[in-house]
């Protein structure tokens, strides 16, 4: 049975537990909770890709070993930064809230992953699969220390996934993709009392911009998402205000909906560019150089599960069951369901923090929803049929 007391205790320790990324690291939680393990039965290893940049793994067996189920919390949070009413590290229970850097993301979430295996060990309780559990490093930097590394070297070879970074029992069942791309733009440069003597880099640039923000995209309408989008996150350019610009460079954010295609997308923006640049020859240079050049700094997939699969289904049910209404939602950010996209494994994220919480100040999580967290992961555990999926793959090929 859950312990709803020791649940609390956990999530105030892990969050009086610094693990900030950048800025410290998640060796110390890591030999905490691979300690916290070991003291009801559950052997845990950690691996590292970078020194002090630890993932921890443990397996539950189960009755059946050909069949797996991945929990996967994140262990970093992102700083803590200023303005806080409350310590960032200290877990203090105000309201029937712990407040701390990581409540709801995502200590909380491991907390709960923690003590439903804990309640179920204590039960004598033998899940139908082997249950998998990876807490991992470097999330909100990207997982490139943590979860890619973890899947591609296949030290994880799950059969399905829940990733417990959600909030308020949503069940994220499909997200957008992005593109991260910087936009060069090179001008011609002058003195700034006769412009007509030169290419301003600056002035293309805000063009182009223009021109990027008006495209119209194509795609099909996703019930669970919000049309494609572009931000504009950086911009520099010029060197003094008397000179006319050279060069200029921004950055874009663009997130896109499943069934569109990130090759068009980056087609699209090129002709923009070369609509509003155009090759010239500097004056110390009798070699024509490109005026718009794209340097494409990341590319992730848009993620998509079909709402008839069975661990959708199971996690409505066990919800149900504890008197909670979960939800199938999407998720306009990119979750590291993703990177489960290429291995044609399912997953989905889920979760009990608190909605708009995460990386704010005085960040917390809701006592009573760490407490019914546990209770439906433990409901889901132990009713989920891994052996579904195989059938439920099946009918689909």
């Amino acid at each position: 049975m859950v312990n709803k007391n020791r649940l609390i205790r956990l999530t105030r320790q892990l969050i009086r537990i610094n693990s900030e990324n950048p800025g410290n690291d998640e060796y110390e939680i890591a030999l905490f909770l691979r300690k916290y393990l070991a003291g009801f039965g559950l052997k845990a290893k950690i691996y590292e890709f970078k020194k002090r940049r630890s993932n921890i793994i443990a397996c539950l067996k189960g009755k059946d070993n050909g069949h797996s189920l991945l929990l996967s919390p994140h262990l970093d949070t992102v700083p803590a930064g200023r303005n806080w009413r409350f310590p960032p590290f200290g877990a203090v229970i105000r309201n029937h809230r712990i407040y701390g850097r990581g409540a709801s993301d995502c200590k909380g979430n491991l907390a709960v992953a923690i003590e439903t295996i804990n309640s179920l060990i204590e039960d004598g309780v033998t899940l139908d699969y082997n249950l998998l559990f990876a807490a991992t490093a470097d999330e909100e930097t990207g997982s490139k220390l943590g979860l890619i590394p973890l899947i591609n070297k296949k030290i994880l070879q799950p059969e399905a996934v829940v990733i417990l970074d959600a909030s308020e029992f949503n069940i994220i069942v499909t997200q957008k993709g992005l593109i991260h791309l910087k936009v060069k733009v090179q001008g011609k440069k002058a003195h700034g009392a006769y412009p007509w003597q030169g290419e301003n880099a600056i002035d293309a640039a805000i063009k182009i911009i223009k021109g990027i923000e008006s495209y119209r995209f194509r795609y099909k309408p996703n019930p669970l998402l919000r049309p494609p989008t572009v931000n504009v996150g950086t911009i520099h350019g010029g060197d003094k205000v008397n000179i006319v610009s050279d060069w200029c460079e921004f950055e874009l954010d663009i997130r896109f909906l499943p069934g569109m295609s990130e090759s068009i997308i980056l087609k699209a923006i090129k002709k923009i560019i070369g609509k509003y640049t155009r090759k010239f020859s500097p004056l110390k240079s009798g070699i024509p150089q490109n005026a718009g050049k794209i340097e494409i700094e990341g590319i992730q997939k848009p993620y998509e599960i079909k709402r008839t699969h069975p661990l959708i289904k199971y996690l409505l049910k066990a919800a149900g069951n504890c008197k909670i209404k979960a939800k199938v939602r999407g998720c306009e950010g990119a979750t590291t369901i993703g990177f489960f996209r290429e291995m044609n494994i399912p997953a989905v994220a889920f979760g009990f923090g608190c909605a708009g919480c995460a990386h704010i100040s005085d960040e917390y999580i809701v006592i009573d929803d760490l407490y019914s967290g546990a209770k439906v992961l433990e409901d889901f555990l132990k009713r989920y049929k891994s052996n579904e999926d195989e059938t439920y793959r099946a009918k689909r090929s």
